[in-house]
């Protein structure tokens, strides 16, 4: 039985208007004005809400092993959070172990995603390089829907990728039509700071973000950005916490290079003063990487966002419990790194951006959902309120308040980054494929619903390599007498 949402005003990213949206078969059959709807249709009343694509998380960890332990949130759990924030598609990340044949862990990966309760996708990150990962690369992109590669420049000695592996990935990328993403902190800086600070008695939480400053990531962040120039592949740098990165994106943008940004919630709101809390567990529960930045940086995130020099918003959900952040209560390169937020996002910026008035409601919806499905190619069957987009979709309530609290939340982790913070703005119902999986608080959730999302390349839409460095390739100069 089909779904009649009524009374809203529907916002996507370049309009609002008032307008009716009928569902069917998970699938939105028309948008307008007195609507012709078959018998028996079910009704739902949106007065005085805001009917909006239901929100893209572009970079989540759900059930990540890391660290020496595996994060506590699983797809079914995660995905149910992020319904019941509005958030009705995750992309996560497959990461191989080093040598880890890279169709094994996708596999792996995709077995775990099977319990979802809301539809997903996978980004694969690139931890090493023989023939095999450039032939399994061929079959992600060609056979299995993946468009988009991830590179850690951190976590030496773990999954770090050298810039040999990094070459001849953004090469293969650049074959197949694929999209480069990348995690950008200099992990030779990091690793050697690390020590230093150690070594100087320095073991505490405090210690995480002055071993991994603002310039360090800055410095990843452009070396990154001249990869992918050099190699020509459009390139998206995932969580970009501070000025500098900011810098490096908006030079290679003014410079016509092909490059997107996401920032993170978490760094648009929380600031570095919480490492330097005198309990242990409140300065852990904040450690991630990159680590929330001085409140300078916070306001020209904002600006990038504002601007569009940052396209999409993100949470880099990645759960530890207490007892597992513990693991580091001797140093603080031991302590697993991650914080949770997939159902925060929505309602955090919506309270902080359009409650502020730094964004307006389209620009919330290019942030929070249009923009991740343009950039990795599944826009507009989602990030769209318009007939024959999936029916996914947010009811969303510009004037229901309610208080974040971990006692309160629907995440499998005992801390929230955002904890006493009263935002007002947030979802009244979920839509998941035309069912309602989240109404008035009530969660619906059905495990294993979510359905993986293919997302093809961009080949098409780009020349060979070859073509392009053709016309500057080099030749040999004649000289007299050689």
């Amino acid at each position: 039985m089909g779904i009649l949402i009524k009374g809203g005003t529907v916002v996507n990213a370049d309009r609002a208007v008032r307008a009716d949206v009928y569902c069917d078969g998970g699938v939105i059959r028309s948008v307008g004005g007195n609507l012709d709807v078959p018998a028996g249709t079910e009704s739902m009343d949106a007065g005085g809400c805001l009917i909006m694509p239901g929100g893209i998380d572009p970079h989540t960890h759900m059930q990540l092993p890391f660290m020496g332990t595996v994060a506590s949130e699983d797809f079914f759990t995660g995905t149910t959070a992020a319904m019941a924030g509005g958030t009705t598609m995750i992309i996560d990340f497959v990461i191989p172990d080093p040598k880890q044949n890279i169709m094994d862990a996708y596999r792996q990966w995709r077995g775990w995603a099977e319990k979802a309760a809301s539809d997903y996708s996978f980004h694969v990150a690139i931890t090493w390089w023989d023939d095999s990962v450039y032939r399994d690369m061929g079959t992600l992109v060609q056979k299995e829907g993946v468009n988009s590669f991830k590179h850690f420049l951190a976590y030496k000695g773990a999954i770090m990728a050298d810039d040999e592996t990094l070459y001849h990935s953004f090469s293969r990328a650049r074959e197949l039509g694929a999209l480069c993403t990348a995690h950008t902190e200099n992990g030779e800086l990091v690793f050697q700071l690390q020590k230093e600070l150690i070594k100087k008695g320095i073991t505490g939480p405090e210690g995480h973000p002055l071993s991994r400053p603002p310039e360090v990531e800055g410095e990843a962040a452009n070396r990154a950005i001249r990869f992918a120039q050099v190699l020509d592949v459009p390139f998206y740098l995932v969580h970009c916490s501070c000025r500098e990165a900011l810098e490096a994106v908006q030079r290679a943008r003014r410079e016509g290079q092909r490059v997107f940004a996401e920032v993170l919630a978490g760094h648009l709101i929380v600031d570095d003063s919480v490492y330097r809390n005198s309990d242990f567990r409140f300065a852990a529960a904040h450690v991630m990487s990159p680590p929330f930045r001085p409140k300078g940086h916070q306001e020209a995130l904002w600006r990038g966002l504002q601007s569009g020099d940052l396209q999409t918003t993100a949470t880099d959900h990645c759960c530890f419990m207490a007892e597992q952040k513990a693991m580091g209560i001797k140093s603080f390169n031991k302590i697993p790194n991650g914080t949770a937020g997939v159902e925060d996002r929505m309602s955090v910026i919506w309270h902080h951006g359009v409650g502020t008035g730094r964004l307006t409601p389209s620009e919330f919806v290019a942030v929070t959902s249009a923009n991740a499905a343009k950039i990795f190619n599944i826009y507009p069957r989602k990030g769209s309120v318009s007939a024959g987009a999936d029916a996914d979709l947010v009811v969303w309530d510009p004037e229901k308040s309610r208080t974040i609290s971990a006692k309160t939340h629907h995440q499998k982790v005992d801390f929230n980054i955002f904890e006493g913070m009263t935002v007002k703005g947030n979802p009244a119902v979920t839509v998941s494929r035309g069912v309602p999986v989240f109404v008035n608080g009530e969660v619906r959730s059905v495990r294993g619903a979510g359905r993986y999302i293919d997302r093809p390349a961009f080949a098409p839409y780009y020349k060979p390599l070859q073509d392009i460095h053709k016309a500057k390739e080099p030749k040999p100069v004649k000289r007299d007498g050689a």
